[in-house]
């Protein structure tokens, strides 16, 4: 179950950039995921559950965004959706491709609340740690 260590890594990503801002709370980390990472989502929340009580994101909600596969064909250039296993190009039927989206996973924003109240949504605070984006290993 890597999905712990992986939570672990988005939840120093967002306490690091929530204890920057000043916040007392984390009410939700919105995150993005590809279909290639080989993350199961009930184990990501089983964990994320699990690693939360008595921190910053206590009580606070994992939002996952899917991101679907895509690569780029090798031979002809042509880019395509797929699924985990079947990655060869529909027009030319190539089995050697570059993966263009599907790899990712990002933390996209986290909301925060602060003495004041609830603060603006942190945009794009980063990859999360550990993370693998879209083309890299």
């Amino acid at each position: 179950m890597h999905e712990m260590g992986i939570t672990r890594g988005i939840l120093e990503a967002a306490f690091e950039a929530a204890e920057e801002r000043g916040a007392t709370r984390i009410a939700e980390i919105r995150i993005r995921v590809g279909e290639l990472t080989e993350i199961v989502e009930f184990a990501l929340q089983f964990a994320f559950e699990s690693l939360t009580p008595g921190t910053l994101a206590e009580g606070a909600k994992l939002a996952v965004e899917h991101v679907g596969a895509r690569s780029r064909c090798g031979r002809c250039g042509t880019e395509f959706d797929h699924g985990r296993f079947d990655a060869l190009c529909p027009e030319c039927g190539n089995p050697f491709n570059e993966p263009v989206a599907g790899r990712e996973l990002l933390i996209t924003s986290i909301d925060i609340e602060t003495p004041e109240g609830l603060a603006d949504a942190l945009e794009d605070p980063g990859p999360a740690a550990g993370a693998v984006a879209a083309g890299e290993e």
